[in-house]
């Protein structure tokens, strides 16, 4: 009976608690499909070679955190830069160690950024973040996820996109797409881009 009460108590206090604040609004650095650059993003495997360095150079998993450790310097920042981007910074951290350092970054494993991931909800057969890749368009996401349910409303689809700083929404016809072979409704996707799929109601 009191773990009773103690429960209710809390839970009254949280019921006063007000609202959570919205998720910051991450925009992607692509903002035209045909100027898509990969970013490196937690998860990632980095192969980072320092020219006639071998012992400095190596193989590094991206932490959560968006930092790797190498031989020379400690918690690089890397989420978010190309790996050229990456290869002019370690150049430049490593020039205080190197005479002149020449460094190469490739990535294996791609993950990327939350905010470069597509992701799809609702009446999708398969809901989920995707990878982006360059020049996906609508059609292309929709086969990564299975198309639509039986249950979908696809022509009251919503896309919504971050421009200029902002969330903007727009009108997407998937069922003319998909069940109508109505090519003309085929968008280019961005990079962060969210599709939200609604229920039709019967």
């Amino acid at each position: 009976m009191l773990g009773t009460v103690i429960v209710s108590a809390i839970l009254s206090g949280c019921a006063s608690h007000s609202d959570l604040p919205s998720a910051t609004s991450r925009a992607s650095l692509t903002n035209d499909v045909n100027d898509y650059q990969y970013l490196i993003g937690p998860g990632d495997q980095l192969s980072i070679f320092v020219w006639r360095n071998p012992e400095i150079s190596g193989s590094f998993i991206v932490r959560p955190d968006g930092k790797v450790t190498t031989s020379l310097v400690e918690d690089v920042e890397v989420a978010g830069r190309t790996p050229t981007m990456l290869a002019r910074q370690l150049e430049e951290q490593l020039s205080t160690y190197i005479n002149n350092p020449r460094v190469t970054v490739s990535v294996n494993g791609f993950v990327g950024p939350f905010s470069e991931q597509v992701r799809v909800i609702g009446e999708a057969t398969n809901p989920r973040a995707v990878n982006y890749t360059q020049h996906m368009t609508l059609l292309d996401l929709m086969i990564q996820v299975g198309g639509l349910t039986e249950f979908a409303n696809g022509n009251s689809a919503k896309l919504v996109r971050v421009v200029q700083g902002q969330q903007t929404t727009y009108n997407i016809a998937i069922d003319d797409l998909i069940r109508e072979g109505d090519i003309t409704k085929n968008v280019d996707i961005l990079p962060g881009d969210v599709v939200i799929i609604p229920e039709a109601w019967f």
